[in-house]
């Protein structure tokens, strides 16, 4: 606040309803016959635009919220041609405010535009209504500055953002290169190597009754089939949710270097998803997902259900429209390369540094990626914090970053 202070210098900070200093303008719809192939973003309802439109309507800096859909109110900032469709425009007058300065303050608002949010079908938000929000409005000077810090924070964050993909695919070309064993070759790391179908070398079991009404605050750990693909990685030695101990003795339940597996799912990709379960108790193991006991390193079993050689096996056995299965008769039948253990620990060993690195939100660089949003959001609550205005009341929020 001291740093806001002496930023002003003295100078006023006037406050406007948005609607006073920016033009707030409705896109144009586009429908199946108006639409083309192209590389131009179409802006409509969602958090991700389409690129398909060959036209566009806008260019330069352009400000774009979402008008209806799940995501109504959701602030996006362009710098490129765009189409806007199911969104409009926030346009500011270029000699009062400064285009990134009300994105910026945009987002800080954004729960509260969100709540704008009209309509008891599909939601939406009108321009009529964020053209109430007030915004203030110190020398185009600071509002510069205010950018260039708030600026440098979210440069970081891409930064950090475009590292963690390109390790990502580093760590997808070792992974494939570490568990694809070409036996024809006859090299010294292939030659021990024997391909075999899993379930000539473990057992897979369905698990049995558990829903997420059986969910307790503690008692014996448990996996829900939904969790394996929304919470947990690639191993794990606790559990989010609990079972009680009545409800755990009828449960069948995994132990510690049983894999376990999600059977079903909305989409090819996360079916058969799996994670080594590491734990030293056993723990309850939902139905719609079944544990592989077996005697291979589970990290290396873990490892190799992300493989693409996995992935080419398995999707011969999905089943099923909207809901997609592959049952526990033919993961069974998926075949598994199986090196000498210290081999499979060695793998194991450099993948899981990979790992760490692209997935832990501990050590990783999500983890970094993480406090740097923090921090960003922590200083742009404190510099478009102005003091002397009643109007509007932003809610507050408590951040912590270390």
């Amino acid at each position: 606040m001291k740093y806001l202070h002496k930023l002003l210098n003295g100078a006023e900070v006037e406050w406007k309803n948005l609607g006073e200093v920016a033009d707030l303008k409705r896109g144009t719809t586009i429908t199946a016959k108006t639409k083309n192939a192209g590389n131009i973003p179409v802006i409509s309802g969602g958090q991700k635009p389409a690129y398909y439109n060959s036209e566009y309507n806008r260019e330069g800096e352009t400000i774009t919220v979402a008008g209806s859909g799940a995501y109504a109110g959701f602030v996006m900032y362009w710098n490129q041609p765009i189409f806007v469709s199911d969104a409009f425009s926030v346009i500011p007058y270029p000699t009062i405010l400064n285009t990134k300065y009300v994105f910026h303050f945009l987002l800080n608002n954004q729960a509260w535009i969100h709540n704008l949010q009209k309509g008891s079908g599909v939601p939406h938000v009108y321009p009529k209504d964020l053209a109430q929000l007030p915004i203030p409005i110190p020398p185009l000077s600071v509002q510069k500055e205010i950018v260039r810090i708030l600026d440098s924070f979210t440069e970081l964050t891409a930064d950090l953002t475009a590292e963690l993909t390109a390790r990502k695919k580093q760590y997808a070309y070792y992974r494939e290169k570490l568990l694809s064993f070409d036996t024809t070759k006859g090299t010294k790391n292939t030659k021990n190597v024997e391909w075999k179908a899993l379930g000539e070398v473990g057992e897979f079991v369905r698990g049995n009754g558990l829903q997420k009404k059986d969910f307790t605050e503690t008692g014996v750990g448990c996996i829900h089939y939904g969790q394996i693909y929304t919470y947990y990685g690639t191993y794990a030695d606790k559990t989010k949710t609990f079972v009680s101990e009545e409800f755990a003795k009828k449960a069948r339940k995994a132990k510690c270097g049983d894999l376990v597996i999600a059977t079903t799912s909305e989409n090819d990709e996360d079916v058969c998803k799996a994670v080594a379960w590491l734990g030293k108790e056993e723990i309850a193991v939902s139905s719609d997902a079944c544990f592989y006991t077996h005697n291979l390193n589970p990290k290396y079993v873990a490892y190799f259900f992300q493989t693409e050689q996995f992935q080419k096996q398995k999707r011969s056995f999905i089943t099923g429209t909207k809901v997609r299965r592959v049952n526990a008769h033919d993961l069974a039948k998926i075949k598994i390369p199986i090196p000498p253990l210290e081999e499979q620990a060695r793998i194991v060993s450099i993948l899981d540094q990979f790992d760490t690195l692209t997935s832990s939100i501990s050590e990783g660089l999500p983890k970094e990626i993480e406090l740097r949003k923090k921090q960003y959001e922590y200083y742009r609550d404190m510099l478009l914090t102005f003091p002397n205005h009643e109007k509007h009341e932003k809610h507050e929020k408590k951040i912590n970053f270390v």
